[in-house]
């Protein structure tokens, strides 16, 4: 029995909207595509993660009004076993406007919970659970979910938003001092500071994947040599990136409980990251697993096989010593 991917986190109402330009100062553009769907860090990580057939259950807050019931009634729609933690008050909305070029602009409006409480953390039964991922919007509910993962033995990973610690990353050293896996961007490595992936090695991360954006992503574990994971050789265009280092964490999860080898769950994640960025929206563009691997075959990458390291281990990488890799 498949053990099942748990993501505490935040939960979204995303309203994207494709421009040709930014409007200027009382100035209006017409747009030609409005899309309104559940989204939010964790919640894209969870929906890309049980698009790899992973159980997944997603623990997140959401509010009272019309747009905390749509998050509901859409995640549950997606598959997920969505336990949401309803607090009076708003929803967290996010308005994101999509250039020509595919990148975004994105403006958060927090509702009344961007996490769930400290009390559900408490609670929340890791029974059966293969690993925990979060990304830390309320560090002292964050602590408590994390402390009983090391408790209960249960691999945990952190995607690090550079909102999440505004003073200075130190601040989450509690969450990454043993966690198996920390997803860093060059936003946040930007808000790290130098040597960031070093910087989070000494806080105790067991690894790091450093994603690169068109470049791809990097395995970083201590003592061992870095592998790059390149994108795949797609020619479809970049429509919105909208997601994409979420769908990454998230298909990372799903297949390390799947095979429980970091680099085969990369090569997959990456592929699948870049394939989210040919469609408009966060998680509706994501692809099935059936179509993240024909993707791979036709680009001559291999498909994603066999479970040779222990799932509730920590990251072991099966290439230790390896040179870098470019095999896509």
């Amino acid at each position: 029995m498949k053990k099942t991917a748990v993501f505490v986190g935040d939960t979204v109402f995303d309203t994207t909207i494709r421009v040709g330009s930014l409007p200027a100062a009382d100035e209006k553009v017409v747009s030609d595509h409005l899309t309104d769907s559940v989204g939010g860090v964790v919640t894209n990580a969870a929906v890309a993660c049980s698009l790899t057939g992973t159980p997944t259950r997603l623990v997140s807050s959401v509010g009272t009004d019309v747009a905390g019931r749509e998050c509901a009634a859409q995640a549950e729609s997606l598959g997920l076993d969505f336990r949401p933690e309803v607090s009076a008050g708003a929803s967290s909305r996010a308005v994101i406007t999509i250039a020509e070029d595919g990148e975004k602009h994105l403006i958060l409006v927090p509702g009344a919970r961007m996490y769930p409480s400290e009390a559900v953390c408490r609670q929340l039964s890791l029974a059966h659970t293969g690993w925990l991922h979060t990304a830390v919007y309320d560090p002292e509910a964050a602590r408590t979910v994390i402390s009983r993962c090391a408790e209960s033995g249960v691999p945990w990973s952190v995607d690090l938003e550079p909102a999440t610690f505004p003073e200075g990353i130190e601040t989450l050293a509690d969450h990454i001092d043993g966690a198996a896996t920390v997803f860093c961007n060059a936003h946040a490595a930007r808000a790290i500071g130098p040597a960031a992936v070093r910087t989070l090695f000494e806080l105790g991360a067991r690894s790091v994947v450093f994603t690169e954006g068109s470049h791809g992503a990097r395995w970083c574990a201590p003592g061992c040599a870095e592998v790059t994971v390149p994108v795949v050789r797609d020619t479809a265009p970049v429509a919105d990136t909208t997601g994409a280092g979420d769908c990454l964490a998230g298909s990372f999860v799903g297949m390390m409980l799947d095979t429980g080898d970091p680099l085969e769950s990369l090569r997959y994640a990456v592929t699948a990251a870049s394939r989210s960025c040919s469609g408009l929206g966060g998680h509706p563009s994501y692809a099935t697993r059936a179509e993240v691997t024909r993707l791979r075959r036709a680009t001559g990458a291999p498909a994603a096989s066999g479970n040779a390291t222990p799932l509730n281990a920590p990251v072991t990488p099966s290439f230790r010593g390896g040179s870098h890799d470019s095999a896509e």
